[in-house]
C-alpha cells in the first residue's frame, strides 16, 4: 500500500510475480499432474486435461522450452509411448506459482471479509 489513500502499490500485488509459462491452465495442470505423479505419460495428461494430441503437444513444447519438464520418448511392448517429468526448475517454479496464489487468495479473503 502507498501512503496516499491506501491505495496498493502496483509492485506489490502477488499477481506481478505470477510466471507466464506457468499460469495457463493446461500448463499449470501439467505441472501439477507430474508433480503428483513423478512421471506422467501422455495419453494419461491428453486424457486428464481434456486435450487433442496436438494441443498437449504444444503446452509441452512450450514448457520444455522452459526447462520446467523433461519429455522421455520410448516404447512400452511395441506402442511408442513419451513420458513427462518435473525438472528441479520444474518444481521451483510449480511451487512459487502456488505460493504467489496463496498469497492472493488471503489478500482477496482479508478484502472480502471486512465488507
Amino acid at each position: 500500500m502507498t501512503a496516499e489513500a491506501d491505495t496498493p502499490d502496483p509492485s506489490d500485488h502477488p499477481v506481478t510475480g505470477l510466471n507466464e509459462v506457468v499460469h495457463q491452465r493446461v500448463r499449470l495442470g501439467i505441472l501439477a499432474i507430474a508433480h503428483e505423479a513423478r512421471r506422467v505419460e501422455f495419453g494419461y495428461l491428453r486424457t486428464q486435461l481434456d486435450l487433442t494430441a496436438g494441443n498437449l503437444s504444444k503446452h509441452l513444447t512450450v514448457l520444455e522450452t522452459a526447462g520446467l519438464i523433461d519429455i522421455e520418448k520410448g516404447y512400452e511392448g511395441k506402442r511408442g509411448r513419451t513420458w513427462i517429468t518435473l525438472t528441479p526448475e520444474g518444481r521451483t517454479a510449480l511451487a512459487e506459482e502456488i505460493g504467489r496464489l496463496k498469497v492472493l487468495i488471503a489478500r482477496v479473503e482479508t478484502t472480502t471479509e471486512g465488507k
